[in-house]
């Protein structure tokens, strides 16, 4: 049973109230660790001397911690050599206020309990923070910075006072872990081979990866031209269309969101639009599409109108500003829904052209990449999805023979390899092979020259619409190629067709 402790909250005379606190609760805390320093163990976890209320009671925890962690014991004696010329104790009393502070233990049994009110109220007290600086900022505005821009700094706030220091999680017994384990496994059989993640639409890539699972974060990374925004795009399509037909209820009715840092909102529209029409998307923009054409784009317009895919072409958003922005869309509710069923799959295109948070742009490059891939591994964490982000390739890969991208030739590697799930590469031979016809040599016969452009052609045939998602890491998974099959004129990836996947009636 704890101890009810009193929260002070005594207006004073011109009837302002004082911020939250517990001097009580801090006092009693300090005591049960002098007393028995084994009761530290139940809030060192989640509980720092920026937490206390009164200055004087952080710096007594603050050395206790020191001495604890370093194998000593800490009383009131052993405290002396660290507080007796501080000048905030001395003020208080001294090493007479290290006993009283002895003598305050009610109980050990409480500790953890003192240590979450101490949280509690700190917390309560960064919240009045904020909003007074909400309060603050809206009064003085600055030119350069919107009303919305605000907000995303009080929400971001917000969220970073949320999840540090949390006082429930931490150690897990290996039998719970187990528990978990089967659980997973046994849904997984119910399924039948089903998948487990989000459908690409594509069969060989899912049977590779399994689906998009919830809180990865995957990196699809290439050389500009190989077709990393059209795999995205239609990824995306594809499990947005899958979110409003699925039978299963879990995912029913979930939507996707394309952040477009490059292309506008309506370039990537028409890019869809072609790809799913079928018709070349210069024609749809210049005006030429025939009768025929322009009404399997109608056809096609109707069929991507009742999808639940939302498109943001902000140009160099934060990761916060994301984390916002897909919170508040995992809110909203679709017509037809009783309730919003949240996120299925957020996708950013691309990863370099995120901005650093605001205040915090770094001279190291790396640096910056680096706290872009740890806030994207955060948000997929935080909100339950997959997280897929495009990422440009260095041009290493150009002075090679072999132009298949490796994982050395991720920009920035170190880090965006380091937080990834997975890491896979668009390739696309037809590419290279189009811009490598052999010219004849002068020492160079006719019939020599021939034969070495007959093979050229040959390779360029083979390589004709094909197109290969190298999957060079998966952190719970296979690495190895798909090959998928690839139509430049309407960017559009659809399954590869071979002699192992011919479609039903062309069967030898």
């Amino acid at each position: 049973m704890v101890t009810p402790l009193r929260i002070t909250e005594t207006p004073d005379a011109a009837g302002l109230r004082t911020p939250p606190h517990n001097y009580e609760a801090e006092r009693a805390l300090l005591g049960a660790i002098l007393m028995n320093n084994r009761s530290y163990e139940r809030v060192s976890e989640f509980l720092t001397h920026e937490h206390f209320a009164d200055p004087v009671n952080g710096r007594v925890y603050q050395s206790c911690a020191k001495l604890i962690e370093q194998g000593q014991q800490a009383n009131p004696v052993t405290l002396k050599t660290y507080l007796e010329r501080d000048d905030l104790v001395v003020a208080a009393g001294g090493m007479k206020y290290l006993a009283t502070l002895a003598a305050s233990a009610v109980t050990v049994i409480n500790t953890a309990e003192y240590g979450k009110l101490i949280y509690d109220l700190f917390l309560r007290r960064e919240l009045i923070a904020i909003g007074e600086d909400m309060v603050n900022e809206a009064f003085d505005s600055k030119p350069d910075e919107t009303a919305n821009d605000q907000i995303e700094t009080s929400e971001h706030k917000l969220f970073e006072l949320a999840s540090t220091g949390a006082t429930d999680g931490g150690l897990k017994t290996f039998n719970r872990a187990l528990a978990d384990a089967i659980d997973l496994a046994e849904a997984a059989h119910r399924r039948e081979g089903a998948l487990a993640g989000v459908t690409t639409g594509l069969r060989d890539l899912d049977k590779k990866l399994g689906g998009l699972h919830k809180s990865d974060l995957l990196i699809l990374a290439g050389r500009p031209s190989m077709g990393k925004s059209a795999l995205a795009t239609t990824i995306a399509v594809n499990a947005a269309r899958y979110f409003k037909t699925t039978d299963r209820p879990e995912d029913r009715g979930k939507q996707v969101v394309f952040f477009s840092l490059e292309m506008s909102a309506e370039q990537l529209a028409t890019r869809v639009l072609a790809e799913q029409a079928r018709i070349n998307s210069h024609l749809i923009r210049s005006g030429g599409l025939s009768n025929d054409e322009f009404s399997r784009m109608v056809v096609a317009s109707q069929e991507l109108d009742q999808l639940p895919l939302f498109f943001d072409d902000t140009p160099a958003v934060t990761v916060s500003t994301i984390r916002t922005r897909a919170r508040r869309l995992a809110r909203k509710k679709n017509p037809g829904q009783e309730a919003a069923n949240g996120l299925g799959l957020i996708v950013i295109d691309y990863l370099q052209l995120i901005a650093p948070p605001r205040g915090e742009r770094s001279e190291n490059r790396v640096q910056e990449i680096s706290g872009i891939t740890r806030g994207l591994k955060a948000l997929a964490k935080d909100l339950g999805v997959p997280v897929l982000a495009l990422s440009q390739l260095s041009r290493a890969v150009e002075q090679r023979e072999d132009k298949r991208p490796q994982l050395s030739d991720l920009r920035e590697s170190g880090t965006i390899e380091q937080d990834s799930d997975v890491v896979m590469f668009v390739y696309r031979e037809q590419y290279y092979l189009e811009r490598a016809e052999p010219a004849q040599k002068p020492e160079e016969t006719g019939d020599k020259f021939h034969e070495r452009h007959l093979k050229w052609q040959e390779r360029c045939e083979l390589a004709f619409n094909v197109a290969e998602t190298i999957i060079a890491k998966q952190r719970h998974g296979p690495i190895g190629s798909v090959k998928l099959h690839f139509e430049a004129d309407f960017t559009h990836f659809s399954d590869h067709i071979d002699a192992d996947h011919l479609p039903s009636g062309f069967e030898e």
